[in-house]
């Protein structure tokens, strides 16, 4: 063998050895992932009957981005915030019955045995396919925690493939968003001209700043702006430009967070989380309902903005106001997708230092929050990176560590 065919043999060799050895990280990364959910699935979707379990959500982030090994370490802090399954209530939601349990927290159990029963009996992405346009305007619901946990459920699914854990997780999810399905007030359909970015620093804030989020979002129907920049949002032309507009959008709200998150630090998380969670579903929806998709979490994002952000930019926050995210840059069309340990540093934006800030701080708001700016940074190019940082920054300033 001449000495280019032994050089090329042993870089063939050590091409596979380093795949054996991602694969097994992956098996060691996702075997921790599917205990962590077992774990989780004999407790409740919320606790003191209004709080989120985040649970399900924060170790599918730390798992997604190569901190598999911290997972069941981070839930074990996050244990006392857990409340048992909550009991159902006698009589089953079914295919001729469940209109009548559509938003009644009530029957959260009854819900997620639905869902559980019926993806153990057909596709999971024939079942989302089906439920996702009749739960979509309810997208608010629960404060748009059920959506972000089908959006971490679905992106696990799509990146690992199945396993009864996983389609568990995703029957949690939908159950959870069946039973706090909650339509907004007021919000318009996209009619007018705004980019994603103009249209988010356009929205009005409600009058009455106090309160939780469902008596903050009451006052949206008698606030005449609030239509109006619901409307003033730019309709996408197709599926691919509902696409693009959606990682516009998780943008657009990722530098407002980094401008007002001191108005609230943990509510405004949202407004770029449920966004990205739609936006992480899409590749296993029909193209068909991407536009409509747009729509939903756009006026979601909108409403949590005008629950909680202080209004129209201030001289400080110019920078992030004028920021206008590029198309996407991700040639396959596909967001936040990247192998184990491929967050390094983004053209400078610190990305690395940032998820792994999150994780050393622990609260599970900043760990997804560090996940959602990470897809930011992927997706919109380098400018995104630095603010996709600073949010980070501002979110583990802000909210009290997870001890």
């Amino acid at each position: 063998m001449t000495p280019p065919q032994q050089q090329g043999q042993e870089q063939r060799q050590e091409q596979e050895q380093g795949q054996v050895r991602g694969r097994d990280r992956e098996r060691t990364a996702t075997g921790a992932l599917d205990e962590a959910l077992e774990r989780l699935h004999s407790r409740g979707p919320e606790r003191l009957g209004r709080l989120t379990n985040h649970a399900p959500m924060a170790v599918e982030a730390l798992t997604a981005h190569g901190h598999s090994e911290r997972v069941h370490r981070w839930l074990d802090l996050y244990a006392r915030k857990l409340e048992d399954f909550p009991a159902a209530t006698g009589v089953p939601v079914t295919n001729a019955t469940w209109r009548s349990a559509l938003g009644d927290p009530r029957r959260a159990g009854d819900w997620i045995g639905y869902f559980t029963r019926t993806i153990a009996e057909r596709p999971w992405r024939d079942v989302l396919i089906e439920w996702w346009p009749r739960l979509l305007p309810g997208i608010a619901g629960g404060s748009t925690h059920p959506v972000i946990r089908v959006g971490h459920a679905v992106r696990t699914l799509l990146r690992y493939g199945e396993t009864a854990p996983r389609r568990t997780e995703l029957a949690h999810g939908l159950g959870y968003w069946a039973a706090r399905h909650h339509p907004l007030p007021g919000a318009a359909a996209p009619a007018g001209s705004a980019a994603p970015g103009t249209a988010l620093w356009s929205v009005p804030a409600v009058p009455v700043q106090e309160g939780g989020l469902p008596d903050r979002l009451a006052q949206l129907e008698a606030l005449p702006a609030w239509t109006a920049a619901t409307a003033a949002l730019r309709p996408p032309t197709g599926p691919e430009d509902a696409r693009e507009g959606l990682a516009a959008l998780v943008a657009a709200a990722t530098h407002r967070y980094a401008a007002q998150a001191e108005a609230e630090p943990i509510m405004l998380v949202h407004a770029v989380t449920a966004p990205n969670a739609v936006l992480r579903t899409l590749p296993a929806l029909p193209r068909a309902l991407w536009v409509p998709s747009l729509g939903a979490a756009w006026a979601a994002s909108a409403a949590v903005t005008a629950a909680y952000a202080p209004g129209p930019p201030g001289e400080r926050d110019e920078e992030y106001a004028a920021y206008a995210p590029g198309p996407p840059n991700r040639a396959d069309g596909e967001y936040g997708e990247y192998a184990d340990g491929e967050f390094g540093e983004h053209e400078g934006g610190g990305l690395a230092e940032a998820f792994a800030r999150a994780v050393e701080h622990g609260d599970e708001h900043a760990i997804k929050l560090a996940d959602s700016a990470l897809d930011v940074a992927r997706a919109t190019g380098s400018p995104a990176a630095s603010a996709a940082s600073a949010a980070v920054t501002r979110a583990c300033a802000l909210i009290t560590p997870l001890r």
